[in-house]
């Protein structure tokens, strides 16, 4: 009975592990169809049936790698780990902590796999400079970058501006067939028209250019007459034909358009294509000779590399040429674009960056190395794609910074700087130590200095925004103005009147202030006049005050009587707002009874201006 009790449990055993060997191997066919949500589902269930085969773990953590599931990536490289493996599951291990800001701990697994690969390029970069960060985060911000209003609750990506016409790729086409790499609808192109306003248009699809598969990113000439494009088959025509190869999803052409009657036609692939390899993400130069474009083909570095070919006058290809190792590594380059000045800008996670694909430039004109952009182009995320448009001054950049592709705009910052000289209105002396606050367009505070012993201050600002400059100092009006940055250095001289208040046993002799009519609001002037009581208030401890507020005399009595309280109790509110006790003021409206210039109704409009107004008496 015994024997038989262990020949069962020795038999369903075998059983189960041929179960859940087939469940791998199904899996394992999803992978390679690249249908990774499906994929991840079926590792997990052998997960849930007690699976903890380091090999099930290894290949959750690279389907999570390559669907850009970052958490959930490093968990599965993390069990994974715990036993032997191959030197590129420590090396994308290292990414995945990276992009989710672990760089200690990132750098734990690089030193791993460069123990395995010394040789490999990246352990190389990775020992000549282990604290790379520190120069990373200190690199220059050259670009202020935004989230644009094209984008939808998919992925959007690949954005790049031809006139006033911006291209994207996007998977916003709910009636196409979801994609089993992230279960998202197949990818197609849109566009979307750029205002001089900087506002873009509802984006529409290109449907000349879309399949049922994958199409985009694209690139075109600068007459606009030629687009190329990379689709994952374009009507099935390069793959069907052969029967006796069977079609691999995920696998990318790229292919040609011409424009005729405002419509894209004539489309044709591209003469290096390939069955057995992609190529894709293409970016066509200025003068329409030479296309970049990212593939796996034959004489790859790495996983995909920047490709570059001639286009010949009679519309003939030369040969590839790979871009070699200064720019490829052996991971995966991608997303060329070739900008007006010889300065080409790639996505690569190779080289060294923040975490995954960061975006790099190199100038081919003088074969120098390739500079990572910095932040905020790039960050711990996937951030890719990068193009800019030199007549409209306006850039643009991908990126899964927020947990989904979406497309952002980069716009150059200009070094503008305004230089303010502090001095006295009425003798012109240099006033040192006064406070100048810089404000931006929403009044927050962009920055407070002192003026130096000669009253000057130097502010950085960015280009074409508006702020507003205010200067104070003690026994002084204070004063604002407006001002924007400009190109280069903007000199002002601000002169600040002194306060040279009278105050008298029975009141302060100060200029009433003024207010529009039917209005109680402080006017510009009148906080000026405001801002010396304040300061007399300041300087004597022990001073009270009433405030005594006044109407002309159109209206009713009632209606003036309310208004002149509201101005009374507006301009009390004023001196309260700057930090001085409610105790110490209170204020009271008269309505017309006490006209400075009794003028009755016969008034002209400058009588009835010097009748709206509010006077200060000493309470104390």
């Amino acid at each position: 009975m015994k024997k038989n009790t262990i020949l069962l449990f020795f038999v369903l055993a075998s059983l189960s592990l041929t179960a859940q060997n087939k469940e791998t191997k199904s899996a394992d066919i999803l992978v390679e169809s690249y249908d990774y949500v499906k994929a991840v589902q079926g590792y997990l269930n052998l997960v849930a049936k007690g699976n903890t085969d380091p090999y099930v773990s290894k290949q959750l953590g690279d389907c999570y790698y390559y669907m850009f599931n970052t958490i959930e990536s490093e968990k599965w490289y993390a069990k994974a780990t715990q036993s032997h493996q191959d030197a590129e599951t420590y090396f994308r291990y290292a990414q995945m902590l990276k992009s989710n800001g672990k760089y200690a701990e990132s750098n734990i697994q690089m030193a791993l796999f460069a123990d395995r690969m010394p040789n490999d390029q990246r352990a190389i970069i990775f020992n000549t400079d282990p604290n790379y960060l520190t120069k990373l985060n200190a690199l220059e911000n050259h670009f202020e970058v935004n989230a644009i209003p094209v984008n939808s609750e998919r992925s959007d990506f690949g954005a790049i501006l031809y006139g006033d016409i911006l291209y994207f790729a996007s998977a916003r086409n709910e009636s196409n067939k979801t994609y089993g790499w992230n279960d998202e609808p197949y990818l197609d192109v849109f566009q979307s028209t750029y205002t001089a306003d900087g506002k873009y248009s509802e984006p529409i699809a290109v449907n000349e250019l879309n399949s049922r598969f994958h199409e985009g990113p694209v690139t075109m000439n600068k007459e606009g007459s030629v687009v190329y494009f990379s689709s994952e088959s374009f009507k099935d025509k390069l793959f069907d034909k052969d029967k006796t190869h069977k079609f691999k999803f995920g696998q990318v052409n790229l292919y040609k358009a011409t424009k005729e009657n405002g419509k894209w036609s004539n489309i044709t692939a591209l003469p290096f294509n390939s069955k057995s390899y992609s190529a894709g993400n293409p970016s066509l130069d200025k003068d329409g000779k030479t296309l970049y474009f990212a593939s796996n083909m034959p004489g790859s570095v790495g996983g995909t590399d920047i490709w570059k070919v001639k286009v010949n006058s009679d519309g003939s290809f030369g040969a590839p040429e790979n871009l070699g190792t200064k720019i490829n590594t052996v991971s995966d380059e991608n997303f060329p674009f070739m900008g007006d000045d010889s300065i080409l800008y790639f996505s690569s996670n190779g080289l060294t960056g923040f975490g995954s694909l960061d975006v790099f430039s190199v100038d081919l004109n003088t074969d120098g190395e390739p500079q990572n952009m910095g932040k905020p182009i790039n960050t711990e995320k996937d951030d890719f794609a990068f193009s800019f448009n030199k007549d409209k001054n306006i850039g643009y950049v991908s990126s899964n910074r927020f947990g989904k592709d979406h497309i952002y705009s980069a716009i150059p910052i200009c070094k503008a700087q305004i230089f303010i000289v502090v001095k006295n209105a009425k003798t012109g002396v240099l006033l040192a130590n006064s406070r100048v606050v810089i404000l931006d367009a929403v009044t927050a505070i962009v920055d407070t200095q002192l003026s130096s012993k000669d009253g000057e201050v130097l502010y950085d600002l960015s280009c074409l925004k508006s702020y507003t400059i205010q200067v104070f100092k003690d026994g002084y009006v204070t004063k604002s103005f407006p001002a924007s940055g400009k190109q280069g250095v903007i000199t002002m001289e601000v002169a600040l009147e002194p306060i040279d208040v009278v105050v008298t046993e029975t009141e302060i002799l100060l200029n009433p202030i003024y207010f529009y009519s039917n209005k109680s609001d402080i006017t510009e002037r009148g906080a000026v006049e405001l801002d010396k009581l304040v300061y007399v208030l300041a300087q004597n401890s022990n001073l009270q005050i009433d405030v005594k507020s006044h109407t002309d005399s159109r209206g009713s009595d009632s209606y003036n009587l309310d208004l002149s309280e509201r101005r009374a109790q507006s301009t009390v509110a004023y001196i309260i707002s700057k930090g001085i006790s409610s105790e110490r003021i209170s204020g009271k409206g008269f309505g017309e009874s006490i006209p400075k210039i009794d003028c009755q109704n016969n008034c002209t409009e400058l009588e009835f201006a010097l009748n709206r107004r509010s006077e200060f008496m000493i309470r104390k």
